[in-house]
């Protein structure tokens, strides 16, 4: 099977065409867990299949590193732009593509020929806590306590396509995130678990973040999570609605239009390898 090697801030995955390859859908779990081993395997935070699709230009059919199935990723979504125009799937700059039946809207910035960065439109922030889903009393989790390992944290819950968390602290650098992370990702107010941003304050246009994604750990970015956090952060007002996201792997830009409910994500998509595998 050839595939290949693509990052958005350090948020990597391998990338399959499946114009052209033909997988089994039962079988696709098992063969997602081995690629994205990085001692025996390619080596990534899950496999994402680029499919036609009647609904949209492409079909993103993303999987965590455990082999789960996941809704929606950010980094991934701008990788798939650039995957089908450097390719020549596609020789448009404005293109739609699905993921668990949502379509996004993609804007593909093109420098020599190649896509660099992409803005996607990732729709409006889902705060409803019961299509979150989070459990609570509330309507809205909005800086509410929650207890992981007997200790209290204020956490605001948003989804844009796939469940997050956002969890304000003083400092993301020294934070032992694989300590706390799975106790959050698996908590039992999470019915469908949860992807667990943990966010420094800088100032009104900048914020730093880890991110603990479900099924997969810690990732050097994550484009959904960069939403919800800018979303968190406006909601309890410490930012403006334009924020730059500081991730390990880079920054991300998030766009808030509160006018038209809409958020707005720019960043890099880049290539690293292509290579073909036994499956």
């Amino acid at each position: 099977m050839k595939f290949t090697k693509m990052h958005g801030c350090g948020n990597d995955y391998i990338y399959v065409n499946g114009f052209e390859e033909k997988l089994e859908a039962d079988k696709k779990p098992e063969i997602v867990k081995r690629l994205s081993d990085r001692h025996f395997g390619i080596g990534g935070d899950g496999v994402i299949f680029i499919n036609p699709s009647s609904e949209a230009d492409f079909e993103m059919e993303m999987y965590n590193a455990d082999g789960s199935r996941a809704e929606m990723c950010g980094n991934g979504i701008r990788c798939v732009g650039k995957y089908v125009y450097d390719k020549g799937l596609t020789d448009k700059t404005d293109i739609t593509v699905i993921s668990f039946g949502k379509v996004k809207y993609l804007t593909l910035h093109v420098e020599n020929g190649k896509v660099s960065t992409v803005r996607v439109n990732m729709g409006a922030p889902v705060l409803e806590a019961v299509d979150i889903p989070v459990i609570t009393s509330s309507k809205q989790v909005i800086n509410e306590d929650i207890e992981v390992k007997g200790q209290n944290y204020k956490m605001t819950c948003v989804s844009m396509g796939n469940p997050h968390a956002v969890v304000f602290i003083d400092d993301v650098k020294n934070l032992a995130i694989e300590q706390i992370g799975p106790f959050f990702e698996n908590h039992e107010r999470f019915p469908k678990r949860t992807n667990t941003e943990f966010v420094q304050f800088v100032d009104r246009q900048h914020v730093k973040m880890r991110v603990w994604e479900r099924g997969t750990g810690e990732t050097l970015a994550c484009g959904t999570g960069c939403c919800a956090t800018a979303v968190a952060c406006v909601l309890n007002g410490l930012t403006d609605n334009d924020v730059t996201v500081e991730l390990l792997g880079g920054e991300i830009s998030i766009e808030w239009n509160r006018e038209e409910n809409v958020i707005f994500m720019t960043g890099p998509a880049e290539t690293v390898f292509e290579g073909e595998v036994e499956i």
